[in-house]
């Protein structure tokens, strides 16, 4: 049943569709890393993101093997066995035997690990990570080979050896060190304990990875995987035209060829899906990234202007506790300091700390960070925007874009803000 060529086909028509299938869906996210820009973290806004930098933890885990200080780390110590079994097999001449067979093998008799989430640094602030559910590269830590009588053997291992060993054992680690430069790409949401953004596993996040390799490695491979699937698929395909052809001699020598013309046709059905879905998502990022700006320009216009008024109430206040003083050290200077010593021992309690100059850097802080914010929403925005054009203007993706009319879209000019950046008088 199973050397029958119309099982055979069928079987290969299944295959072929399959390698398909995951060609298109790597090469998708490989279009998903390429398209989405590389955001600072104070630009981390909601959303599919993509940032870069070190990997932060207060309170590292120390790895069990290694000692070195991470955030994520898994271990795992296998030992060696080796015995003889007999097994039953059927002779040339049809008759069933027995005989004994030496096998080896590991068995793994120790492991563990521990993980935490963690900030990604880079030079404008933090951004909080919680791996759970991202697809995680990790480095490895340590890996080595002890023998019985050495000091490793029994420090980190069990004490008791399992049946039939050889005496020999396989130390592996595997983490994320502190300081990494970690890729990191997912989709943010708001913080619940404080204002803030956080990445973190999403239903609706396209791909969420945590990688030491860079941006251009991690497409690289997953174009390398798109081109492999595809080429094979076709191959398959070839193999289940012939199954499926007839028996006459002279169609079946040309149903390989039709065969690969139908998964030609199919791949470019695939292909034509993949970039229209492409260049909508990353239409649609870009209309988010527009209306990041219109958000942080609401924020300046909503914050600043109760910032201001905060610090000109300290500062009016101050005022007054300093002319207060000074009408106190002049009547101290007239001869007569015990009659205002209860007044002064009443301002002190009053007024026990002057913060004006605390609160003014604040707020310089606060502009500059608002400022910045921003900044970084405009770049963010003209970046994507610069992206989306580009493939609308790139052969073969500008084909798909003319069939379904898509336009480019227009990059973010600093005239006429609705929102206009608050005058600040003391």
């Amino acid at each position: 049943m199973s050397s029958d060529p119309k099982t055979i086909g069928a079987i290969a028509t299944a295959l072929s569709l399959g390698l398909l299938w995951c060609g298109l869906r790597a090469g998708r996210k490989q279009r998903l890393l390429d398209d989405t820009p590389v955001s600072k973290a104070l630009g981390v806004f909601i959303g599919e993101v993509e940032i870069e930098g070190a990997c932060v933890l207060s309170e590292p885990f120390t790895a069990y093997l290694s000692g070195q200080p991470c955030a994520i780390y898994r271990w795992s110590i296998e030992e060696e066995w080796e015995r003889w079994e007999t097994e039953t097999y059927t002779d040339k001449d049809g008759k069933t035997r027995t005989r004994r067979v030496l096998r080896s093998g590991w068995t793994t008799v120790a492991d563990g690990g521990e993980s935490s989430g963690f900030y990604i640094q880079d030079e404008t602030g933090y951004v909080w990570v919680r791996p759970k559910g991202a697809d995680i590269e990790l480095l490895t830590l340590f890996s080595t080979s002890a023998y019985r009588g050495d000091a490793l053997y029994h420090e980190k291992g069990p004490s008791e050896s399992i049946d039939d060993s050889t005496g020999r054992r396989r130390y592996f680690e595997r983490g994320m060190p502190i300081g990494t430069r970690l890729f990191v790409r997912g989709r943010a949401r708001e913080r619940t304990d404080i204002v803030a953004a956080e990445i973190a596993e999403d239903p609706r996040a396209e791909m969420f990875i945590i990688s030491p390799r860079k941006e251009s490695d991690l497409s690289a491979g997953r174009e390398g995987a798109y081109w492999t699937w595809c080429v094979l698929g076709f191959l398959l395909a070839l193999v289940a035209a012939g199954g499926f052809a007839p028996t006459e001699v002279g169609f079946r020598g040309a149903a390989p060829w039709w065969g690969g013309f139908a998964y030609l046709l199919a791949w470019l059905g695939g292909w034509v899906w993949m970039v229209y879905n492409s260049l909508v998502g990353l239409r649609l990022r870009v209309q988010q990234a527009w209306s990041l700006i219109d958000v942080q320009l609401k924020r300046r216009a909503d914050l600043i202007p109760p910032l201001v008024a905060c610090v000109q109430g300290f500062r009016a206040h101050e005022a007054s506790v300093q002319t207060l003083v000074a009408a106190l050290r002049a009547q101290a200077a007239g001869g007569r300091p015990s009659a205002v010593a209860p007044t002064l021992l009443a301002v002190a309690e009053q007024y026990p700390d002057l913060k004006g100059q605390t609160v003014f850097a604040q707020l310089s802080r606060d502009l500059v960070e608002t400022e910045d914010r921003i900044a970084l929403a405009r770049a963010y925005h003209a970046n994507i925007a610069t992206f989306y054009n580009t493939r609308l203007e790139r052969v073969p993706d500008r084909y798909v874009a003319d069939l379904v009319k898509m336009q480019p879209e227009p990059l973010f000019e600093a005239e006429g803000f609705e929102r206009q950046a608050q005058k600040l008088t003391f």
